[in-house]
Protein backbone atom coordinates (compact mmCIF):
# COMPACT_ATOMS: atom_id res chain seq x y z
CA UNK A 1 0.00 0.00 0.00
CA UNK A 2 1.36 3.04 -0.77
CA UNK A 3 1.68 6.25 1.49
CA UNK A 4 -1.56 7.98 -0.83
CA UNK A 5 -3.62 4.87 -0.19
CA UNK A 6 -2.63 4.46 3.77
CA UNK A 7 -3.07 7.74 5.09
CA UNK A 8 -6.64 7.92 2.22
CA UNK A 9 -7.52 4.52 4.28
CA UNK A 10 -7.01 6.23 7.98
CA UNK A 11 -8.37 8.94 7.16
CA UNK A 12 -12.15 7.31 6.14
CA UNK A 13 -12.00 5.28 9.10
CA UNK A 14 -10.95 8.05 11.93
CA UNK A 15 -14.07 9.93 10.03
CA UNK A 16 -16.40 6.54 10.37
CA UNK A 17 -15.63 6.39 14.42
CA UNK A 18 -16.29 9.80 15.20
CA UNK A 19 -19.15 9.88 13.04
CA UNK A 20 -20.17 6.78 15.27
CA UNK A 21 -18.98 8.31 18.93
CA UNK A 22 -21.35 9.92 21.20
CA UNK A 23 -21.37 13.62 22.44
CA UNK A 24 -19.41 12.69 25.32
CA UNK A 25 -16.86 10.23 23.59
CA UNK A 26 -16.44 12.70 20.97
CA UNK A 27 -15.67 15.73 23.13
CA UNK A 28 -12.86 13.53 25.45
CA UNK A 29 -11.35 12.55 22.06
CA UNK A 30 -11.18 15.95 20.97
CA UNK A 31 -8.04 16.81 22.85
CA UNK A 32 -4.98 14.64 22.39
CA UNK A 33 -1.77 15.75 23.30
CA UNK A 34 0.28 18.04 21.79
CA UNK A 35 3.62 17.05 20.52
CA UNK A 36 6.72 19.44 20.07
CA UNK A 37 10.10 18.33 18.69
CA UNK A 38 13.28 20.64 19.34
CA UNK A 39 15.99 19.13 17.41
CA UNK A 40 19.42 21.10 17.44
CA UNK A 41 22.05 20.91 14.74
CA UNK A 42 25.54 19.21 15.98
CA UNK A 43 25.19 20.25 19.56
CA UNK A 44 27.04 17.94 21.95
CA UNK A 45 26.15 15.78 25.09
CA UNK A 46 28.21 18.16 27.24
CA UNK A 47 26.44 21.54 26.01
CA UNK A 48 24.09 22.25 28.24
CA UNK A 49 24.33 22.55 32.25
CA UNK A 50 21.29 19.53 32.74
CA UNK A 51 24.27 17.48 31.02
CA UNK A 52 27.15 18.83 32.74
CA UNK A 53 28.48 22.10 31.01
CA UNK A 54 29.93 24.46 32.98
CA UNK A 55 30.64 26.86 30.79
CA UNK A 56 27.24 27.58 28.66
CA UNK A 57 24.20 29.33 31.19
CA UNK A 58 20.94 27.68 29.99
CA UNK A 59 18.44 27.98 32.74
CA UNK A 60 15.58 27.58 30.67
CA UNK A 61 16.64 23.72 29.85
CA UNK A 62 17.52 23.78 33.53
CA UNK A 63 14.08 23.96 34.57
CA UNK A 64 13.01 22.24 31.56
CA UNK A 65 14.94 19.35 33.19
CA UNK A 66 13.90 20.10 36.73
CA UNK A 67 10.17 19.67 35.62
CA UNK A 68 11.08 16.82 33.64
CA UNK A 69 12.87 13.71 32.59
CA UNK A 70 16.83 13.43 31.22
CA UNK A 71 17.54 10.84 28.69
CA UNK A 72 21.08 9.63 29.48
CA UNK A 73 21.31 6.85 26.83
CA UNK A 74 19.05 8.46 23.79
CA UNK A 75 20.66 7.76 20.43
CA UNK A 76 20.43 9.39 17.19
CA UNK A 77 19.40 7.24 13.53
CA UNK A 78 22.37 8.28 12.21
CA UNK A 79 25.79 10.54 12.52
CA UNK A 80 24.98 13.18 10.20
CA UNK A 81 22.06 15.37 9.42
CA UNK A 82 20.23 14.28 6.42
CA UNK A 83 20.06 10.65 7.98
CA UNK A 84 19.45 11.36 11.08
CA UNK A 85 16.48 13.65 10.37
CA UNK A 86 14.87 11.13 8.13
CA UNK A 87 15.03 8.65 11.14
CA UNK A 88 13.41 10.63 13.22
CA UNK A 89 11.01 11.55 11.18
CA UNK A 90 10.07 7.74 9.64
CA UNK A 91 11.04 5.65 12.56
CA UNK A 92 13.28 4.11 10.50
CA UNK A 93 16.85 3.38 9.93
CA UNK A 94 18.01 5.85 7.33
CA UNK A 95 19.48 2.77 5.20
CA UNK A 96 15.94 1.15 5.77
CA UNK A 97 14.49 4.12 3.85
CA UNK A 98 17.29 5.27 1.63
CA UNK A 99 18.72 7.87 3.46
CA UNK A 100 21.88 6.49 4.63
CA UNK A 101 25.15 8.00 4.04
CA UNK A 102 25.62 11.35 2.48
CA UNK A 103 24.00 14.29 3.23
CA UNK A 104 21.06 16.00 0.42
CA UNK A 105 23.00 18.79 -1.80
CA UNK A 106 21.37 21.63 -3.00
CA UNK A 107 19.49 20.80 -6.55
CA UNK A 108 20.02 17.22 -6.15
CA UNK A 109 18.10 14.80 -7.29
CA UNK A 110 17.62 12.83 -4.06
CA UNK A 111 15.72 13.24 -0.78
CA UNK A 112 12.64 11.49 1.54
CA UNK A 113 10.31 9.07 -0.76
CA UNK A 114 7.03 10.64 -0.53
CA UNK A 115 6.10 7.75 -0.03
CA UNK A 116 7.33 7.14 3.32
CA UNK A 117 5.00 7.93 5.75
CA UNK A 118 5.61 10.46 8.73
CA UNK A 119 4.89 11.91 11.74
CA UNK A 120 2.98 14.41 10.75
CA UNK A 121 1.57 12.40 7.95
CA UNK A 122 0.14 9.64 11.29
CA UNK A 123 -0.79 12.56 13.28
CA UNK A 124 -2.77 14.42 10.38
CA UNK A 125 -5.06 11.57 10.30
CA UNK A 126 -6.25 12.40 13.74
CA UNK A 127 -6.81 15.68 12.87
CA UNK A 128 -3.21 17.47 13.79
CA UNK A 129 -2.14 21.11 12.68
CA UNK A 130 1.27 20.15 11.45
CA UNK A 131 4.06 22.89 11.29
CA UNK A 132 8.13 22.49 10.88
CA UNK A 133 10.10 25.76 11.36
CA UNK A 134 13.91 25.53 10.47
CA UNK A 135 16.12 23.15 8.64
CA UNK A 136 14.73 21.02 6.63
CA UNK A 137 17.47 18.83 4.68
CA UNK A 138 15.63 15.76 3.25
CA UNK A 139 15.66 16.94 -0.01
CA UNK A 140 15.16 20.32 -1.85
CA UNK A 141 12.92 19.66 -4.62
CA UNK A 142 9.44 19.75 -4.46
CA UNK A 143 8.40 16.24 -4.08
CA UNK A 144 10.60 16.15 -1.52
CA UNK A 145 9.40 19.15 0.61
CA UNK A 146 7.29 19.60 4.02
CA UNK A 147 4.25 19.33 2.61
CA UNK A 148 4.95 16.14 0.68
CA UNK A 149 5.63 15.29 4.07
CA UNK A 150 2.52 15.91 6.04
CA UNK A 151 3.43 19.22 7.04
CA UNK A 152 0.68 21.79 6.73
CA UNK A 153 2.83 24.88 7.26
CA UNK A 154 6.80 25.45 6.72
CA UNK A 155 9.35 28.27 7.58
CA UNK A 156 12.99 27.50 7.07
CA UNK A 157 16.03 27.06 5.37
CA UNK A 158 15.91 23.54 3.01
CA UNK A 159 19.76 22.35 3.35
CA UNK A 160 22.63 22.97 5.82
CA UNK A 161 23.38 26.74 6.97
CA UNK A 162 26.60 26.09 5.00
CA UNK A 163 25.88 25.82 2.10
CA UNK A 164 25.87 28.82 0.80
CA UNK A 165 28.62 31.18 -1.02
CA UNK A 166 30.68 31.69 2.15
CA UNK A 167 31.49 28.01 1.84
CA UNK A 168 35.10 27.36 2.33
CA UNK A 169 35.08 24.55 -0.88
CA UNK A 170 32.24 27.16 -3.07
CA UNK A 171 34.49 26.69 -5.73
CA UNK A 172 33.90 23.10 -6.37
CA UNK A 173 30.47 22.98 -5.14
CA UNK A 174 29.09 25.96 -6.60
CA UNK A 175 26.30 26.70 -4.19
CA UNK A 176 23.24 28.83 -5.23
CA UNK A 177 21.57 31.36 -2.54
CA UNK A 178 20.41 29.89 0.11
CA UNK A 179 16.71 30.54 0.48
CA UNK A 180 14.71 31.64 3.22
CA UNK A 181 11.25 29.43 2.13
CA UNK A 182 7.50 29.87 4.29
CA UNK A 183 5.74 26.79 2.19
CA UNK A 184 6.67 26.61 -1.13
CA UNK A 185 7.71 30.07 -1.65
CA UNK A 186 11.13 31.92 -1.46
CA UNK A 187 10.30 34.94 0.64
CA UNK A 188 14.40 35.91 1.15
CA UNK A 189 18.27 35.07 1.21
CA UNK A 190 20.44 34.14 3.83
CA UNK A 191 23.12 35.81 2.32
CA UNK A 192 24.91 36.95 5.20
CA UNK A 193 26.30 36.81 9.08
CA UNK A 194 23.73 39.08 10.14
CA UNK A 195 20.84 37.09 8.31
CA UNK A 196 22.64 34.02 9.62
CA UNK A 197 22.41 35.47 13.25
CA UNK A 198 18.43 35.76 13.15
CA UNK A 199 17.57 32.08 12.50
CA UNK A 200 17.35 30.62 15.55
CA UNK A 201 15.15 34.03 16.64
CA UNK A 202 12.68 33.30 12.81
CA UNK A 203 12.20 29.65 13.47
CA UNK A 204 10.81 30.41 16.94
CA UNK A 205 8.67 33.26 16.41
CA UNK A 206 7.54 31.30 13.83
CA UNK A 207 6.37 28.47 15.84
CA UNK A 208 5.10 30.26 18.71
CA UNK A 209 3.07 32.11 16.24
CA UNK A 210 1.73 28.59 15.01
CA UNK A 211 1.17 27.31 18.23
CA UNK A 212 -0.86 30.38 19.36
CA UNK A 213 -3.22 30.36 16.00
CA UNK A 214 -3.89 26.17 16.39
CA UNK A 215 -4.42 26.09 20.21
CA UNK A 216 -7.57 25.03 19.78
CA UNK A 217 -7.05 22.00 18.28
CA UNK A 218 -3.96 19.60 18.33
CA UNK A 219 -0.61 19.77 16.91
CA UNK A 220 2.56 18.75 16.13
CA UNK A 221 5.98 21.60 16.03
CA UNK A 222 9.12 20.03 14.33
CA UNK A 223 11.29 22.96 15.00
CA UNK A 224 15.10 21.60 13.91
CA UNK A 225 17.66 24.03 14.16
CA UNK A 226 20.12 25.16 12.10
CA UNK A 227 22.36 26.38 15.10
CA UNK A 228 24.38 25.18 16.39
CA UNK A 229 26.29 24.34 12.67
CA UNK A 230 29.17 26.04 11.17
CA UNK A 231 29.03 28.91 10.21
CA UNK A 232 27.99 30.40 13.92
CA UNK A 233 26.36 33.51 13.88
CA UNK A 234 23.88 34.67 16.83
CA UNK A 235 22.16 38.08 17.91
CA UNK A 236 24.16 40.71 19.25
CA UNK A 237 22.41 40.53 23.06
CA UNK A 238 24.05 36.54 23.17
CA UNK A 239 27.29 37.89 21.41
CA UNK A 240 27.68 40.21 23.52
CA UNK A 241 27.93 38.36 26.68
CA UNK A 242 29.10 35.39 25.36
CA UNK A 243 32.98 34.22 25.28
CA UNK A 244 32.38 32.70 21.31
CA UNK A 245 30.24 31.89 18.90
CA UNK A 246 29.53 28.69 20.26
CA UNK A 247 28.22 30.18 23.12
CA UNK A 248 26.16 32.23 22.12
CA UNK A 249 24.47 30.05 20.07
CA UNK A 250 23.87 27.41 22.61
CA UNK A 251 22.45 30.13 24.94
CA UNK A 252 20.21 31.22 22.66
CA UNK A 253 19.03 28.15 21.57
CA UNK A 254 17.96 28.17 25.27
CA UNK A 255 16.22 30.95 25.23
CA UNK A 256 14.71 29.86 22.22
CA UNK A 257 13.23 26.37 24.15
CA UNK A 258 12.38 28.81 27.05
CA UNK A 259 10.08 30.79 24.47
CA UNK A 260 8.10 27.56 23.31
CA UNK A 261 7.50 26.17 26.80
CA UNK A 262 6.86 30.02 28.19
CA UNK A 263 4.14 29.88 25.22
CA UNK A 264 2.47 26.76 26.36
CA UNK A 265 2.70 27.76 29.85
CA UNK A 266 0.77 31.02 28.93
CA UNK A 267 -1.79 29.61 26.95
CA UNK A 268 -2.15 26.56 29.96
CA UNK A 269 -1.51 23.93 27.22
CA UNK A 270 1.66 22.36 29.26
CA UNK A 271 -0.44 20.01 31.37
CA UNK A 272 -1.36 18.47 27.56
CA UNK A 273 2.09 19.00 25.78
CA UNK A 274 4.87 16.86 25.18
CA UNK A 275 8.20 18.43 24.23
CA UNK A 276 11.09 16.52 23.72
CA UNK A 277 14.46 18.55 23.11
CA UNK A 278 17.73 16.58 21.64
CA UNK A 279 20.23 16.99 18.71
CA UNK A 280 20.80 15.57 15.46
CA UNK A 281 24.18 14.16 16.12
CA UNK A 282 27.35 15.03 18.29
CA UNK A 283 28.85 18.18 18.35
CA UNK A 284 31.47 19.62 16.10
CA UNK A 285 34.10 22.30 16.45
CA UNK A 286 33.96 23.83 19.65
CA UNK A 287 31.56 22.02 21.17
CA UNK A 288 31.76 19.65 24.70
CA UNK A 289 30.93 16.00 24.63
CA UNK A 290 30.75 16.02 27.88
CA UNK A 291 32.05 12.20 29.30
CA UNK A 292 31.73 10.31 25.48
CA UNK A 293 34.32 9.61 23.21
CA UNK A 294 34.02 11.12 19.57
CA UNK A 295 32.82 13.91 17.70
CA UNK A 296 30.86 14.99 14.47
CA UNK A 297 32.96 13.19 12.14
CA UNK A 298 35.55 10.24 12.03
CA UNK A 299 34.97 6.88 13.08
CA UNK A 300 31.62 6.39 15.17
CA UNK A 301 31.84 6.31 19.13
CA UNK A 302 29.48 7.49 21.51
CA UNK A 303 29.78 10.83 21.02
CA UNK A 304 28.57 10.79 17.28
CA UNK A 305 25.15 8.87 18.26
CA UNK A 306 24.07 9.66 22.17
CA UNK A 307 22.67 12.70 22.35
CA UNK A 308 21.60 15.28 25.30
CA UNK A 309 17.82 14.47 25.98
CA UNK A 310 15.58 16.05 27.40
CA UNK A 311 11.24 15.36 27.75
CA UNK A 312 8.63 17.52 29.49
CA UNK A 313 4.81 17.08 30.00
CA UNK A 314 4.22 18.62 33.49
CA UNK A 315 1.63 15.99 34.87
CA UNK A 316 2.76 13.46 33.17
CA UNK A 317 6.23 13.46 33.42
CA UNK A 318 7.92 13.42 36.52
CA UNK A 319 9.99 15.97 37.75
CA UNK A 320 13.10 15.66 38.18
CA UNK A 321 13.49 12.06 36.66
CA UNK A 322 16.10 10.27 34.30
CA UNK A 323 15.48 7.47 32.42
CA UNK A 324 19.00 5.63 31.69
CA UNK A 325 17.27 2.83 29.51
CA UNK A 326 18.18 3.04 25.61
CA UNK A 327 15.57 4.58 23.58
CA UNK A 328 15.99 6.33 20.12
CA UNK A 329 14.85 9.30 17.88
CA UNK A 330 13.43 6.09 15.77
CA UNK A 331 11.19 5.95 18.61
CA UNK A 332 8.94 8.39 18.46
CA UNK A 333 6.79 7.85 15.74
CA UNK A 334 5.58 4.63 17.31
CA UNK A 335 5.56 6.54 20.13
CA UNK A 336 3.47 9.62 19.44
CA UNK A 337 1.55 7.33 17.39
CA UNK A 338 0.07 5.64 20.76
CA UNK A 339 -0.18 8.64 22.42
CA UNK A 340 -2.53 10.40 19.82
CA UNK A 341 -4.36 7.23 19.14
CA UNK A 342 -3.18 6.83 15.77
CA UNK A 343 -2.31 3.82 13.43
CA UNK A 344 1.07 3.20 12.90
CA UNK A 345 1.58 1.74 9.32
CA UNK A 346 1.70 -2.15 8.98
CA UNK A 347 2.67 -2.36 5.35
CA UNK A 348 6.34 -1.82 6.04
CA UNK A 349 8.92 -2.14 8.84
CA UNK A 350 9.10 0.69 11.70
CA UNK A 351 12.24 0.25 13.21
CA UNK A 352 10.99 2.17 16.06
CA UNK A 353 9.61 0.98 19.46
CA UNK A 354 6.92 2.38 21.84
CA UNK A 355 8.91 4.13 24.82
CA UNK A 356 5.49 6.19 26.32
CA UNK A 357 6.18 3.54 29.78
CA UNK A 358 9.83 5.13 29.76
CA UNK A 359 8.78 8.69 29.10
CA UNK A 360 5.72 8.13 32.07
CA UNK A 361 7.90 6.72 34.26
CA UNK A 362 5.92 3.80 34.87
CA UNK A 363 7.11 1.02 37.39
CA UNK A 364 9.58 -1.87 36.48
CA UNK A 365 9.63 0.07 32.51
CA UNK A 366 12.38 -1.31 30.41
CA UNK A 367 13.92 -0.25 27.15
CA UNK A 368 12.07 -2.08 24.07
CA UNK A 369 14.68 -2.80 22.26
CA UNK A 370 17.14 -5.87 22.95
CA UNK A 371 20.83 -5.95 23.60
CA UNK A 372 23.76 -8.47 22.94
CA UNK A 373 25.56 -7.33 26.31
Amino acid sequence: MNRRNFLGTLGLSAAALLLKSSPSVSAARSKPPNFVIIFIDDMGYGDIEPFGSTVNSTPHLNRMAKEGMKLTSFYIGWSACTPSRASLLTGCYAKRVGMDGKVCFPGEARGLNPDEITIADLLKTKGYATGCFGKWHLGDQPEFMPAEHGFDYYYGIPYSNDMWRFHKFNKRYNFPPLPLLRNGEVIGEVDNGDDQAMLCKQFTDEAVAFIRKNKKRPFFVYLPHAFVHLPRFARKEFMDRAENEVQAQIEETDWSTGQILKTLRELKLDKNTLVIFTSDNGGSTGTSMGPLRGAKGGPVYEGHMRELTIAWWPGKIPPGSVCDEIASTIDLLPTLAKLAGAKAPTDRIIDGKDISQLLLAEPGAKSPHKSNF
